[in-house]
């Protein structure tokens, strides 16, 4: 079945059309990505089969070909398709950040880090690294880990900040099977790696934590 078959009103292309993409549900937004279901399925089932099977947008996103290919008319294609979507969604972000102050666009930078963490299945820590401007200079992943643990390095991140002549940095990382929530370790390392760059005149402007639909940032907190 495919969204022609669907009545004009419950069509998401045409929704689209009249409201914009952001009126759209999530399992709409994956139903045009398909355009076509399967044998008693339409597009948009199949779509909320995806979003039950995977949890949420990050998920599917994050999720493996073998995993993605498991359900029924899914092939290699469609991810392909899914994984070149949204990595040109990181780009033009990437490129946005590049030219912009981003102390005074950080909804640029939130959209940038939950795209390029959100779907992470281990811990992983990355530095951004902005020009005296606020422009990013260079999105670096820093450090991995575990899916709960990553260890990070002062000595390291002052090193990557110095080799990119970088004036100021925001750190963020990812709890994959938690919430936005800083621990106490968390917060620590967020006061030496400031108190470390300070030494090399570099300024931490914020640290991120991307959790499963939420994100938390130590400047806004106060923790900085």
């Amino acid at each position: 079945m495919s969204l022609r078959d669907l009545p004009e009103d419950e069509r998401p292309r045409e929704k689209l059309l009249r409201k914009g993409a952001a009126a759209l549900a999530d399992s709409e937004l994956i139903a045009i990505f398909l355009r076509i279901g399967v044998r008693g399925k339409s597009a948009v089932e199949l779509a909320r089969v995806l979003l039950d099977r995977f949890g949420s947008l990050g998920g599917i996103v994050g999720a493996e070909l073998e995993e993605f290919t498991e359900i029924d008319g899914l092939g290699e294609a469609k991810y392909v398709q899914l994984q070149a979507a949204v990595e040109l969604a990181r780009r033009a972000l990437d490129q946005e950040m590049r030219v912009a102050d981003n102390l005074s666009s950080p909804d640029a930078v939130r959209r940038y880090l939950r795209l390029l963490l959100e779907q992470r299945r281990v811990e992983v820590f990355v530095g951004l690294f902005l020009d005296a401007q606020n422009r990013l200079i260079a999105a670096r992943e820093l450090f991995s880990g575990t899916l709960t643990q990553t260890s990070v390095y002062p000595r390291e991140v002052v090193k990557s900040a110095l080799s990119h002549n970088a004036a100021s940095v925001i750190f963020a990382h990812n709890h994959p099977s938690g919430i936005a929530e800083p621990s106490p370790a968390d917060e620590s390392l967020t006061q030496a790696l400031k108190q470390a760059l300070a030494l090399v005149d570099v300024r931490v402007l914020d640290h991120f934590i991307v959790g499963q639909g939420g994100m938390l940032s130590f400047a806004e907190r106060g923790l900085l």
